[in-house]
């Protein structure tokens, strides 16, 4: 594959902030076979190479190698990724893409002079997505907006006035009620029986506060399997978020107080209910390049993965529905889980599991992807919205909270509903024998 950079900016020489551009070693494992490009969801969309992981890998070759300057036209390009890591799964020589686009677009945020509205509208996601408090207080806002008549009436007047960014993030606020604001977690639950393990759970950012539901049941599930659950007070976000967005000196911050809070308790597990924050966790010990955040890492388990590892206790009561299963990408792809969701769902009674076509690709979430590339978040979430009614199922099982965000705002916008849980929300149902919506 031949590189045209010419209209991207040749540079002859180095410059501010090559230093610390991508590891070449790691770029010089891609040996251009393209058998990520079908994988690769903004190739699929445009079938741009510039557009695909080894587009993109030449891109950060030159601006290794200094012949390339971050210019618009380049930064772009990297904006446009979603960082789903579909062509790490995919790729035969084993490229690191997920370090590499790690690394570039914390390059892309030390280099690159972002447009004023760009820099406003990336300070405000940042400014409150990873502060649950913050949540808290947009969740009164969202309840007058939603109540009071208003939405309607924004919808129908100014609204479609509004740039494309802002008229997205409008429209994925989810529906909140008072459980959203009220909604707490005890610090300690005890495990009901003998106890088989301790663990500890991270609460999330997001998710503790627009999904509740999905901290209440992993903590009735993990007490109902024998085990005994800390909740400590405190804990902030873990810094995905910002690490996915190139802002690594805060996603550090973020990392190393959420391992603080947690410090204090000896738990034979760390669990995360969400896919994304899951995927960071596990990677703080490369990150931090520490015992400590080796150590925290080596503990970290994704729900579903601790779960189907645990010989189930509990009586599971039959749930008649017809299932079908996202795999979002920073559970299949970045972490490797795939079989754990399905064994622990194939365990339930009565339920039918059902296999998205196409499951590999994503659904245009991505972190605050679809809040600052809404046009081709919109493409690829309208493909993974076509797969999954084609299943003819009557529940979305998604494990992550963009993916369930994003996806209901698609159908939404087509009249259309499927309702959604996450999948430790159908086996607490299950453990239960409570109905689900």
């Amino acid at each position: 594959m031949a590189l045209d950079t010419g209209a991207l900016g040749q540079k002859q020489g180095g410059g501010a902030g090559q230093a610390r551009a991508p590891e070449r070693e790691l770029i010089d494992d891609c040996v251009h076979c393209g058998f990520c490009l079908p994988t690769c969801p903004t190739y699929v969309n445009w079938g741009e190479d510039l557009d695909s992981p080894r587009g993109r890998i030449d891109l950060m070759r030159g601006l290794r190698a200094g012949t390339l300057e971050m210019t618009p036209a380049v930064a772009g390009h990297f904006d446009k990724c979603l960082g789903c890591m579909a062509c790490v799964t995919a790729c035969p020589s084993g490229v690191r893409y997920d370090v590499l686009i790690e690394e570039t677009r914390a390059l892309v945020e030390r280099t690159y002079a972002r447009g004023l509205f760009d820099r406003l509208h990336r300070a405000m996601i940042f400014s409150l997505f990873p502060y649950p408090k913050r949540l808290k207080a947009l969740v009164v806002l969202l309840l007058v907006y939603s109540l009071s008549g208003l939405q309607w009436l924004l919808r129908h007047t100014l609204l479609p006035l509004l740039p494309a960014r802002l008229r997205e993030m409008e429209a994925l606020q989810p529906k909140v009620t008072a459980h959203n604001l009220f909604a707490t977690l005890p610090e300690r639950v005890a495990a009901q029986g003998e106890r088989r393990l301790k663990v500890a759970v991270i609460a999330g950012c997001v998710q503790r506060v627009f999904n509740p539901g999905v901290n209440e049941a992993t903590l009735r599930v993990l007490s109902a399997e024998g085990c005994e659950v800390v909740i400590p007070r405190g804990q902030g976000c873990c810094g995905a978020l910002s690490m996915h967005a190139g802002r690594e000196h805060e996603s550090v911050e973020f990392a190393r107080s959420l391992m603080q809070m947690l410090s204090g308790e000896q738990v034979d597990a760390i669990i995360i209910n969400a896919a994304g924050c899951g995927s960071h966790l596990k990677d703080y010990g490369r990150i931090l390049q520490t015992d400590e955040a080796r150590a925290f890492s080596a503990k970290v388990r994704d729900v579903n993965e601790f779960l189907a590892a645990l010989p189930p206790r509990a009586r599971r009561h039959p749930l008649q529905r017809r299932v079908a299963l996202h795999d979002a990408c920073h559970l299949q792809h970045a972490q490797r889980i795939f079989a754990q969701p399905r064994q622990l769902l194939a365990g339930i009674p009565g339920l039918t599991l059902l296999e998205v076509p196409d499951g590999g690709q994503c659904c245009g979430s991505a972190g605050i992807y679809n809040l600052v590339e809404p046009g081709s978040a919109e493409q690829i979430g309208a493909r993974k919205v076509d797969n999954v009614l084609a299943t003819g199922a009557d529940l979305l099982a998604s494990a992550n909270p963009g993916c369930t965000m994003q996806i209901q705002k698609i159908l939404r916008e087509r009249g259309q509903s499927l309702p959604a849980a996450h999948p430790i929300e159908i086996l607490d149902a299950s453990i239960s024998g409570t109905p689900l919506p």
